[in-house]
């Protein structure tokens, strides 16, 4: 009788390492790339979902794993731009542990305002606010989020004081919204959807390069006057010291399954572009990214711990 031999990596699952719960959005995607994988790399890809510290333990996870081709990280911008300048001691470095694999999709944040105020548009609300009173608090889904820097960085070019007031995540703050315990907040696109079908509130701008196809009436922060674009980002990334052949295979599957129509199809209600680039698009927006947010965060005092 023939011993059986070593396993070969690719008879070994591929972990995609999620830091984010079940029934998000960013679940929804990293699922459906799953399958599509599965399918193109002939080997089991199961998903994680390793919550905890705001997606940080997925992080350290991976970063820990064997730089073998079999773990990857599923994260979205914040993780790998917002933490490193927001966290005093952050056990794990964006370029330096880290192998950037794919941008996998994108997705805009908004501007939306509730039903008690009366602006109709982005500079009509400067304009309030810069009277006063509770018009210059503006909500996000959590303290040190992607969208609590970009209403700091609103507020910094429009040239007007807004006061970020944090709540736990993004039904939250669309409850405060609707009842009107807070005039505005900054949220994705697909999050204040919510709130214009329920007739209880508006967008005022997206912060996209381009208007958003959801709501193409609703103008840019740039064509209302202001200089800015607010979008993030879910990416893929394996463990620092993943060979460059491993990380090719990886990087053209996920590539092709996020060019798949019928996966653009499922992601597109969710508020979500598949844009399917490579790693070393990956790695240049990483580095934009990092850099064009490391002022604004530096330069609001936010620490997270």
């Amino acid at each position: 009788m023939l011993a059986a031999g070593p396993a070969r990596a690719e008879d070994k699952p591929l972990r995609l390492v999620l830091g984010l719960p079940a029934g998000a959005s960013s679940d929804t995607v990293t699922r459906l790339l799953a399958e599509k994988m599965r399918v193109s790399l002939g080997r089991p890809v199961v998903v994680e979902n390793k919550t905890g510290a705001g997606g940080i333990v997925a992080n350290l996870a991976v970063k820990a794993a064997a730089p073998d081709g079999n773990t990857l990280l599923m994260t979205p911008l914040a993780n790998m731009v917002a933490f490193p300048h927001s966290y005093a001691k952050l056990d794990y470095d964006p370029f330096r542990d880290y192998v950037p694999v794919a941008h996998l999709a994108s997705f805009q944040l908004a501007f939306g305002t509730g039903p008690n105020v009366p602006a109709r548009t982005l500079v009509e609300y400067v304009t309030l606010a810069k009277t006063g009173g509770t018009y210059g608090n503006f909500a996000s889904p959590s303290a040190g989020s992607l969208p609590h820097f970009f209403g700091l960085l609103f507020a910094a070019k429009a040239g007007f004081p807004l006061t970020h007031v944090p709540y736990k995540g993004g039904a939250s703050v669309l409850q405060a919204l609707m009842s009107g315990e807070i005039p505005a907040a900054v949220l994705p696109i697909s999050d204040l959807g919510t709130l214009v079908q329920s007739g209880k509130g508006r967008i005022l701008a997206t912060a996209g390069a381009e208007r958003s196809p959801h709501y193409p009436d609703v103008p840019t922060f740039r064509e209302s006057g202001y200089d800015i674009e607010g979008s993030a980002w879910y990416g893929l990334f394996a463990p620092a010291g993943t060979p460059k052949a491993i990380v090719d295979t990886l990087a053209r599957a996920a590539t092709d399954a996020m060019h798949r129509p019928d996966l653009k199809e499922r992601i597109e209600p969710l508020g979500l572009e598949a844009t399917g680039l490579g790693a070393a698009e990956m790695a240049t927006i990483l580095r934009a990214d990092y850099d064009k947010w490391g002022p604004v965060i530096r330069a609001s005092g936010f620490k997270a711990d």
